[in-house]
């Protein structure tokens, strides 16, 4: 699962990753605490053209008649994302990436209490999900239009299986051209766990267990005296 991550990458340098032209109201960076509901910037593909745009951080299936009308689905489970009514059109025709520079995740002491984790790329580089999207526009006289967008998630590898059973299916730069559909058919393929060897995690400040927090303190590794 993914329910909270951090971006600190630049625009500009965000669009030069993806070799993508960048929207001109894309959400403020750095965000050390992104949350569902967030503007996020997604990369799509039109046609071969990779655009960076802005896209509200939960799904909305056409059929909600307001951004309240279910459940907040900011992740689809690799599992069964070509079935689900909500996402098995937007897994055949809308496929993105979505970036970050790590996400939070959390395990609970026997007392209950909630203790986050920070989960980056171990080699330093930028975490890039797969991710679907969909626009949405509402069904009363609001008037309401959004672009939507999940991130989809794996069983966990055997690394971050100590922390969650989920975790986000995380692409490699050779993924990138066929998760987005440009290289054809075989984006399935790459719904699974990342090698063990690519992500690490560490403690970080219980600060970030609320969602205003903010902050670059909020993704420094908690002092081992503190843990």
């Amino acid at each position: 699962m993914c329910g909270r991550f951090a971006v600190t990458l630049p625009d500009d340098a965000m669009a030069a990753l993806f070799d993508a032209l960048a929207a001109n109201d894309l959400p403020d960076v750095p965000n050390y605490n992104v949350c569902p509901t967030n503007q996020i910037s997604v990369v799509t593909s039109d046609e071969g053209t990779r655009r960076l745009r802005p896209m509200r951080w939960g799904f909305l299936p056409h059929w909600y008649k307001t951004p309240n009308g279910g459940p907040l689905l900011i992740n689809a489970r690799s599992e069964t994302i070509a079935e689900k009514p909500a996402f098995k059109a937007a897994c055949r025709e809308r496929r993105c990436l979505i970036t970050c520079t790590g996400f939070y995740e959390w395990t609970k002491t026997p007392e209950g209490q909630r203790l986050p984790w920070y989960i980056y790329r171990a080699d330093g580089a930028p975490m890039v999900f797969a991710g679907v999207w969909q626009d949405w526009r509402a069904r009363d006289d609001s008037g309401d239009e959004f672009t939507t967008t999940a991130i989809v998630t794996c069983a966990a590898n055997d690394p971050m299986s100590k922390i969650h059973h989920r975790m986000p299916v995380v692409l490699e730069p050779d993924d990138w051209g066929k998760w987005l559909g440009e290289e054809g058919k075989g984006a399935a393929t790459l719904m699974r766990p990342a090698a063990d060897d690519v992500l690490d995690y560490f403690r970080v400040d219980p600060a970030v267990n609320s969602n205003r927090a903010a902050g670059a303190q909020l993704i420094e590794p908690l002092d081992p005296s503190e843990i």
